[in-house]
Parts: C-alpha cells; structure tokens; sequence
C-alpha cells in the first residue's frame, strides 16, 4: 500500500510541475517575464520532488515483520 501512495503523490507532483509549465508558458506569451520566470523555477521544485517520491519509493525496501 506504501508504494501505491508514493507512486500516487510522485504522479500528483507531476500534474502540479505541467501546470506550472503551462502557468509559466502563458505569462511568458502575455509579456510577463517576471511571472513566466518564477513559475518556471516553481516547475522545476515540483520536478524535484515529483523524481523524489518516484525513485524513494522505488528503492525504498521494508524491512519490518511481515503480516
């Protein structure tokens, strides 16, 4: 169930950093450089952690009793 909800919020991450690459393409084109410029560095957190969540819980190994 840990890695379902890992994948999950690795993909949520994902559909937030499109979004702010979309938000930023679109100040970029109504010639506001300052707005398109600091979605774009929100695009790239959200990129971030979005690898982050993906690849933790792709290694991530559990190591307690098992049910």
């Amino acid at each position: 169930m840990s890695r379902i909800f890992g994948f999950v919020v690795g993909a949520v991450w994902l559909v937030f950093t499109f979004m702010a690459l979309q938000a930023a393409s679109q100040s970029w084109s109504a010639n506001q450089p300052d707005a398109g410029f600091w979605y774009a560095a929100t695009a790239v957190l959200l990129a971030i952690a979005a690898l982050v969540a993906i690849v933790g819980t792709l290694r991530y190994r559990y190591e307690g009793p098992k049910k």
